[in-house]
């Protein structure tokens, strides 16, 4: 329950009709028997549990010989009765249901040193309060810095790349793609087994049991192999990366960042990778879709991947996006020049890519099943891309990897004769409605707009944000062995 300002007025009200009945000497029942009510409903008053009626209100005041002003002053009558309403307030609000504490009654009784150090607590946990639903921007920052330290790289981490490489080596992993059975190995390597159960906390994707060296993840019957692999194989990056339980928002997403990383040099590892992208490059035969097959994974994976070694090791600048159908980014890399539309912070999540551009002009062809090319001009120079569509659980989404012309020989589709100018950021190019239309529409208009809610949320906090503690827990308790 919140407080609202009614509620707030009607506290400064109680403790002022208390300091007043105090200092003048008088009982609650002897002000009760002043103005004709009850001693219980003057209480209920003083504790801002009851607004009175004018007339009440009147009568008090004639009694305490004051104006009915005074008695409806909005600053407390002392520091104590301040003190006293801000603990008031404070046991009334949501932050303090949650707590499940018992309520301490700011009465005379309690001592003033005892009641500032309650007033001060309270005050820390609203404040933190407030912090926590500040997180969002939090963790838009930590992502920019985080991407721009990837590009700065290439996106190329090698100390994981030869991680994963020893690991899956050694679990027998000779050429294409990993098994199910290699990813086992891997885990036995640490001392884990991996055990599908179908009741996963539905805040989790995997649950680690490091006591029962246990790693439980979704049905083996789950449709797409390829999940069930980079799920285990992220579950075991944590461990062989020596993670620590995240302290800031800055530590899980680059947790996240790191095991993502991992996974995918397991699935496509670098020696294999980089001998199958060097021959498709001297056939210029460069494609995504390829890479994809030879490996079994999803064309994200793969694209994905794609970036994390064509500079390095093929000399190649790359972009990567993914954005949903209304134009908005999901994910987004470049170290080419593309120029990724940016908030004010330099986020890139939620900003609109032009419609000019061929990842979003893909999602309008009406034959999608088979990539797409084009060449787009943009005032950063001109770029070549591939993009593949496809729809899941949040609605459509299209991937492009691209290149600058430059480089767009090595790729297959190099040859399309699709191309199209793209002159964003100005607002000219695909934002601003045309003068004829504006004029007949922006007065005779009234869209209602689709609110996404998760721009009103805060990101959930915890050791593991997003994560039920209480739901993972109970479901460990359920599947831990149990003791002879």
């Amino acid at each position: 329950m919140t407080t609202s300002d009614d509620e707030g007025d009607s506290l400064v009200l109680g403790r002022r009709v208390r300091h007043l009945r105090t200092t003048r000497g008088l009982t609650l029942d002897a002000l009760g028997e002043k103005v004709g009510v009850t001693p219980s409903l003057l209480s209920l008053v003083e504790n801002g549990h009851r607004e009175p009626r004018l007339a009440l209100l009147r009568s008090i005041a004639d009694a305490l010989d004051v104006t009915v002003a005074d008695l409806l002053d909005a600053e407390p009558p002392s520091r104590r009765a301040a003190l006293e309403i801000a603990l008031d307030r404070a046991q009334r609000s949501a932050g303090f249901e949650r707590l499940a504490l018992p309520t301490v009654r700011p009465g005379k009784s309690l001592p003033l040193p005892v009641l500032e150090h309650l007033v001060g607590l309270h005050a820390e946990l609203a404040r933190r309060d407030v912090e926590s639903v500040a997180t969002p921007e939090e963790a838009r920052r930590a992502n920019t810095q985080i991407r721009l330290e990837r590009q700065e790289r290439d996106n190329y981490l090698p100390d994981i790349e030869k991680v994963a490489e020893a690991m899956v080596r050694k679990a027998g992993y000779t050429s294409g793609a990993l098994t199910h059975r290699a990813v086992s190995r891997m885990a036995e390597q640490l001392g884990f087994a991996i055990i599908h159960v179908d009741d996963l906390p539905s805040s989790t994707r995997t649950v680690t049991d490091l006591a029962n060296g246990r790693i439980y993840l979704p049905p083996a019957s789950t449709p797409g192999g390829h999940g069930l692999r980079s799920l285990a194989l992220q579950a075991i990056a944590h461990r062989v990366l020596g993670h620590e339980r995240p302290t800031s928002y800055d530590d899980f997403l680059r947790q996240r960042m790191e095991i993502t990383y991992f996974a995918s040099c397991a699935l496509m590892p670098e020696t294999a990778t980089v001998a199958h992208l060097q021959q498709h490059k001297r056939e210029k035969d460069l494609a995504i879709e390829d890479l994809r097959d030879a490996f079994g994974v999803t064309h994200e994976a793969a694209a994905q991947r794609f970036t994390s070694l064509a500079t390095h090791h093929l000399g190649i600048p790359v972009h990567f996006v993914r954005i949903g159908g209304d134009g908005a980014i999901y994910r987004a890399y470049a170290n080419d020049g593309l120029p990724l539309p940016t908030d004010v912070t330099g986020a890139i999540e939620g900003q609109l890519v032009c419609r000019s551009w061929g990842v979003r002009r893909a999602l309008t062809r009406r034959d999608r099943s088979s990539e797409s090319y084009q060449y787009t001009d943009t005032p950063a120079g001109t770029f070549w891309c591939s993009t593949q569509t496809g729809s899941g659980t949040t609605g459509q989404m299209a991937l492009a990897v691209g290149v600058p012309f430059s480089s767009a020989s090595w790729f297959r589709g190099r040859d399309t004769s699709v191309r199209h100018t793209s002159t964003c950021p100005d607002e000219g190019c695909c934002r601003r409605p045309a003068a004829a239309s504006a004029a007949r529409w922006q007065d005779a208009s009234w869209p209602s707009a689709r609110i996404h809610q998760q721009v009103f949320t805060a990101l959930p906090t915890g050791a593991f944000p997003g994560v039920d503690a209480r739901e993972v827990y109970t479901f460990l308790d359920r599947h831990a062995p149990r003791a002879e």
